[in-house]
């Protein structure tokens, strides 16, 4: 196995974490970041998985903005009889996602190009700006559409109030 524009490997959590975290819900159909093996794909494992496990999520939650909970999975897994962790990142639909540290610049915005995390220009980060959804209360449809305002009568019908158009 190597890596890909869809896989990464890590060894351990190191520094670079969040920016291959960053630069997968950045890359339109996400991406996998196994840690507990080489660049070179030989399998080391890791040996207390679940307090890695705790500090992938805390970091990924922490350390990346805006917020990226349900975006990515966690999950621990075998490869040649040694545990490692696999950590699934969805694309985002907030993009630029970046390193909170950084900000939203060229140093904290990165994208997936080939196997390796590059930043992204000034340029780019506008335009995903400018891309973003927009939700807001007048613009998200209601999933029950049989409403009314028989609730909003009562209330001004107690205070003795008219309710207009």
């Amino acid at each position: 196995m190597q890596e890909s524009n869809r896989i990464e490997y890590k060894r351990e959590l190191s520094d670079s974490f969040e920016r291959a975290v960053v630069s997968f819900l950045n890359y339109i159909g996400g991406g996998e970041i196994i840690i507990g093996i080489d660049d070179n794909g030989v399998v080391h494992g890791i040996t207390d998985t679940d307090a890695e496990q705790l500090k992938i999520v805390d970091r990924i939650r922490s350390n990346i903005r805006p917020q990226t909970l349900g975006l990515f999975d966690v999950i621990l897994t075998k490869l040649e009889g040694k545990d490692v962790i696999r950590v699934i990142v969805s694309c985002g639909q907030q993009r630029p996602y970046y390193i909170r540290k950084k900000g939203m610049t060229e140093e904290g915005c990165f994208i997936r190009v080939g196997s390796s995390a590059q930043p992204l220009t000034e340029q780019m980060i506008e335009e995903l700006i400018a891309k973003r959804q927009q939700i807001t209360l007048q613009s998200m449809v209601s999933p029950r559409q049989t409403l009314s305002f028989k609730q909003l009568s009562i209330h001004y019908q107690e205070k003795n109030l008219e309710p207009t158009e």
